[in-house]
């Protein structure tokens, strides 16, 4: 029994030592995962430190190959976070995305289309799209081909010679490639974060620090989706150049279309008939004025003619009353 009290005060300097020991390893893991949150999504070359593929303080961890990373080393500083150089990244040419109209007029539409689409088969190309409007005696066809930009040159002068005569012509180029550079380093960069934020969480035990790393760990993989395929379509667009072409006929010459649309017997048809209307015309109108005016008019004059004597008997007869009313036979005499 003498010998238990003296090991009493050692078992719980042991659990103070311990319990000190957890809280300080704890404290630190939050101080790493701070700085890496910190730099979540900056590109290389934003003036800040680049986040290396471990947490400060802990051991290398061996790539694919069993080398260790060469950013943990304590390699070159230049060296984007992860294991690509910024040497890798340097542009080995130009990354330009070319886009072109034509306008060609020939001779025909049909075989001009398949001339154009043999032409730019043969150089790697495809059509994008077609659109065909017009009339029958005025049709219009524009085609957009995609065509790989080795063989934009040779498909724009091919395709100028299958034209009578080229209407209008544009072309423009746009440099993408300090667009394509920077977009991959912040790729790499946010993959580096992706990395040292998933090594935290297969090490964190408190619930707290597993929600926000996971929740970090979601916000980083969004961006480098939506990075990641900002830069597939400006490669894919510098890859594949656009050329959109828009093939015409020559227009009639005025003087013919006059001279094909003049013709003396149909002329001289619409001149009879124009006859024939009108005398149909005037036939409807007599007609009309034989039936029904006609028979109106006669009961109009004799009813205006009766009235007429009726009226002029009734002055008479007022004026002889009017001079005293001596009778006409007295008057004679």
């Amino acid at each position: 029994m003498d010998d238990g009290g003296p090991k009493a005060p050692k078992v719980f300097a042991v659990l103070a030592l311990a319990l000190i020991a957890s809280v300080l390893a704890l404290a630190f893991m939050g101080t790493q995962v701070s700085k890496i949150l910190s730099t979540v999504g900056a590109s290389v070359g934003d003036g800040g430190a680049p986040v290396t593929g471990n947490v400060v303080g802990e051991p290398q961890q061996p790539d694919a190959g069993g080398e260790p990373n060469s950013a943990d080393a304590g390699g070159d500083p230049g060296d984007v976070a992860g294991d690509v150089p910024l040497s890798v990244l340097s542009r080995p040419d130009l990354l330009v995305i070319k886009t072109g109209t034509l306008s060609l007029q020939v001779a025909a539409i049909d075989p001009a289309l398949g001339a154009a689409g043999d032409i730019v088969g043969s150089l790697g190309g495809y059509a994008a799209g077609s659109d065909r409007t017009g009339d029958p005696d005025r049709p219009h066809a524009t085609v957009t081909y995609r065509i790989p930009a080795a063989g934009w040159e040779s498909a724009f002068n091919r395709l100028r010679g299958l034209a009578q005569e080229v209407l209008a012509e544009h072309s423009s180029t746009d440099d993408v490639t300090a667009q394509v550079v920077d977009l991959g380093a912040r790729i790499t960069n946010l993959q580096a974060t992706e990395r040292a934020l998933q090594a935290i969480m297969d090490r964190a035990s408190v619930i707290k620090d597993v929600l926000s790393v996971q929740s970090e760990l979601t916000k980083v993989r969004g961006q480098i989706e939506e990075l990641s395929a900002k830069k597939a379509h400006l490669e894919e667009q510098a890859a594949y150049s656009t050329l959109e072409v828009t093939f015409s006929l020559k227009p009639p010459n005025p003087v013919k279309v006059e001279q094909a649309g003049f013709d003396p017997g149909a002329e001289a048809d619409r001149a009879s008939a124009t006859l024939v209307g009108i005398g149909q015309d005037a036939a409807v109108v007599g007609i009309w004025f034989g039936i029904v005016w006609l028979p109106i008019l006669v009961v109009l004059g004799i009813v205006g003619g009766i009235g007429y004597v009726i009226a002029r008997r009734v002055r008479r007869h007022g004026s002889i009353e009017g001079d005293g009313g001596t009778p006409l036979a007295s008057a004679s005499s």
